[in-house]
């Protein structure tokens, strides 16, 4: 390996409907979920936050991986589910007409929704020390990845 990096030529795909989702988990507190819930976070709606953090992630995936190509993006869809005392899921589907995939995308805005929730609750999660034995982030993965050619 010779230490270049390139971006893929996409030049000669064609264009097509383009479909990924990603998903992941925060574990939190049993009382920051119910805080959450109850909507007593003091930075504000935990839920709606994450959300529009994960949109504008995914339009702005291709600023933050360096060879990832630039696409316009036709739907950004961010789910966020309290699954039980602990834990919240992010699912996000990316949509596109384009030469390339979305997987990037719909990771990117998983994560930064996740991320985002633990940045809204950090007051409530830490310990003593600063610290946070009790939050984690975890299983974030492509779900769904397709490609529908256009007929032109």
């Amino acid at each position: 390996m010779s230490g270049e990096v390139k971006m893929v030529d996409i030049t000669g795909k064609n264009i097509s409907i383009r479909i990924a989702t990603a998903e992941g988990e925060i574990k939190l507190k049993r009382e920051t979920i119910e805080r959450i819930v109850k909507g007593e976070i003091e930075k504000g709606d935990v839920i709606s936050t994450a959300k529009i953090a994960a949109i504008m992630a995914a339009k702005r995936t291709s600023e933050i991986i360096p060879l990832c190509h630039p696409i316009p993006l036709t739907n950004v869809n961010v789910e966020v589910k309290v699954l039980d005392n602990e834990r919240i899921k992010v699912e996000t589907t990316v949509k596109t007409e384009a030469k390339t995939g979305v997987e990037m995308e719909a990771i990117t805005a998983t994560a930064i929704a996740l991320i985002t929730i633990w940045d809204m609750v950090k007051k409530y999660e830490k310990d003593e020390q600063g610290g946070y034995p009790h939050t984690e982030i975890n299983g974030i993965k492509v779900t769904l990845k397709s490609k529908k050619e256009i007929s032109l």
